[in-house]
């Protein structure tokens, strides 16, 4: 046993460690943090879905090199460069999108939140919940059909692709002229993103639930369907009733009333207060106690 010990350690001492210096720490800092982003990126993609398929494949060449699988092996060598100009390919728009992103964001506040106070983070305002209440309640007094997707964490890049770039601040007034009957945006879904109605005369996809009522029209159907694929919240006013419903996670809940509405939109909100203060505060003491300790 000791002499095991003994070669154990005989081995290790002469194993050379590499030295870590400044440049090194700092450049794992940042590979760290852009890893981090571009998992954050993918979570929030349908390339999330694509991204796990890959995983697939390359797990499965791996069992394919553990058991010299040398057929499988050298069909996957000559269709490597193949599949990785496919990858690209695929991938376009959303490297497009996250390279845009890049070039906007702050990079140094989003490694160190310097930022004093306490910071509300949110996914739109009380106002934004309040002009979304008003307006499906003042278009159900009339009888005037609307589809509203509200996006949550998933992004809907590629339903507001379908539409009509509109990018404006969401108000009641707006919502009801998008939707007034004969006008040219009034026909399809509107995707609010945040505080902005981002397209509108959007295409979503039809929900193939069979327990859904034979009653229910398109505009149900698809608000369903939006809400079975992705986790966005969606609102529709009957053209018929003046009923407001809200679909989500596949569910459809039928006449809401205007506090049930705002409910539902408080959840989604998802207001979270963030204290920033105490890292500055932090900070701030210890440089005070070494100045009081050079004094």
């Amino acid at each position: 046993m000791q002499n095991i010990a003994g070669n154990l350690v005989e081995m290790l001492s002469r194993i050379a460690f590499p030295k870590v210096g400044i440049i090194d720490i700092i450049q794992i800092a940042l590979i760290a943090f852009f890893v981090y982003q571009f998992m954050v990126w993918i979570k929030y993609t349908h390339a999330y879905t694509l991204l796990k398929g890959i995983l697939v494949v390359l797990l499965f060449i791996l069992v394919a090199y553990i058991f010299k699988m040398n057929t499988i092996l050298w069909i996957f060598s000559n269709l490597a460069s193949t599949l990785i100009v496919g990858v690209i390919v695929i991938f376009q728009p959303e490297l497009r999108k996250v390279l845009e992103q890049l070039g906007q964001k702050k990079i140094m506040s989003a490694l160190i939140p310097f930022d004093a106070g306490k910071e509300v983070k949110e996914r739109f305002t009380d106002k934004t919940i309040s002009e979304l209440v008003k307006a499906c309640f003042d278009m159900g007094e009339v009888k005037t059909g609307a589809l509203i997707v509200i996006e949550q964490e998933e992004k809907l890049t590629d339903y507001i692709r379908t539409g009509i770039n509109v990018d404006a601040i969401l108000t009641s007034q707006l919502l009801i002229n998008i939707f007034e009957h004969n006008t040219p945006l009034h026909d399809g879904a509107v995707i609010v993103r945040e505080n902005r109605i981002v397209a509108a005369t959007c295409y979503l996809p039809l929900s193939d639930n069979m327990e859904l009522s034979k009653q229910l029209g398109t505009r149900h159907r698809a608000g369903v369907g939006i809400s079975e694929q992705t986790d966005s919240v969606t609102i529709i006013v009957s053209e018929e009733t003046g009923q407001v419903s809200v679909a989500q996670n596949g569910r459809l809940i039928r006449g809401v009333n205007s506090a049930k509405l705002r409910e539902i939109l408080v959840r989604a909100q998802n207001k979270q207060v963030v204290d920033n203060s105490k890292l500055r505060h932090l900070l701030k003491g210890r440089m005070k106690h070494e100045e009081e300790k050079t004094h």
